[in-house]
């Protein structure tokens, strides 16, 4: 075979290659837009994905539930209830609440992090449901939400903590803390839309979640506080979610208690995820 031959191939080869592609360019076939199923399990395996690349921001789910009840179990069981083993039943539900109520920021700094970088405004320009961004990296905080319960309950079983409520108990438990910290995280959203960096988010949502949890039911019973904080305390959603929790874990749940941490949930959802759509809409 000449050069010439082989030239003449090769051309014919590329002008081939460029009519298909110029084909497919051109084509009056557009596909069609995601739907809101799947853009929002895309958006839910970029968060999955993060996790994998950057394993280290898990530890405040798996590393902060340990050493949170490991430290209160055994510094402040003695003076508080007398015996370690009787405050882990009283503690453990509460510190369960606190955990993964404090871990929800995390969502509102995600968001954050992305409005800085530029890559909110990309994601504005894409043809997609636009709540489906927030949403899948919602769900993907569900599983933290999980994964630390299972921790913090799986170390109190090891610890001594046996729930009378059993297994169908603990689930119920369970479920109300994913749904209200679910909801809880919709405020962070709005606020990680808001503020200018994630420190001021962080420290923003400290000074709501510090006073919120400590003035609660979760480390003492209301009874022993002053009355005139009574009255906060019992109206805390934290406690509200604390009580729900403790009693299904002790098996003297209602479904009062369900009512009331669904209600605060939904008033949360209610305000916050409409107010976060129209500041995601709109922000410049």
């Amino acid at each position: 075979m000449t050069v010439h031959q082989e030239t003449r191939e090769s051309t014919v080869a590329t002008t081939g290659t460029d009519e298909r592609l110029l084909q497919a360019v051109a084509s009056d076939n557009r596909p069609h837009p995601p739907n809101a199923w799947s853009s929002t399990t895309a958006f839910a395996t970029r968060a999955l994905l993060r996790i994998k690349h950057v394993p280290e921001q898990m530890f405040d789910v798996t590393v902060f539930p340990i050493i949170f009840l490991l430290m209160f179990t055994y510094l402040f069981g003695g003076a508080i209830a007398g015996s370690t083993s009787d405050y882990l039943q009283f503690l453990l539900p509460g510190i369960l609440v606190m955990t993964v109520a404090q871990i929800t920021m995390y969502t509102g700094m995600d968001l954050n992090n992305d409005i800085r970088k530029g890559i909110f405004d990309r994601f504005r320009t894409l043809p997609i449901w636009l709540p489906s961004a927030l949403i899948g990296s919602l769900l993907v905080d569900v599983i933290r939400y999980s994964l630390a319960s299972v921790i913090m309950i799986g170390l109190g079983l090891l610890l001594g903590f046996r729930p009378e409520g059993g297994v169908v108990g603990v689930l119920l438990a369970i479920v109300l803390v994913l749904i209200f910290s679910f909801s809880l995280s919709w405020i962070w959203t709005t606020l990680g839309l808001i503020v200018r960096s994630e420190k001021t988010l962080m420290m923003i949502s400290f000074m709501v979640l510090m006073p919120l949890t400590f003035i609660s039911n979760v480390f003492v019973d209301p009874v022993t506080l002053p009355t005139w904080l009574q009255g906060f305390v019992n109206s805390n959603p934290i406690s509200i979610l604390a009580t729900a929790v403790r009693g299904f874990m002790q098996g003297t749940g209602t479904w009062q208690h369900v009512a009331s941490v669904l209600l605060v949930s939904a008033i949360m959802t209610g305000i916050f995820a409409p107010l976060t759509m129209y500041l995601y809409r709109n922000k410049k």
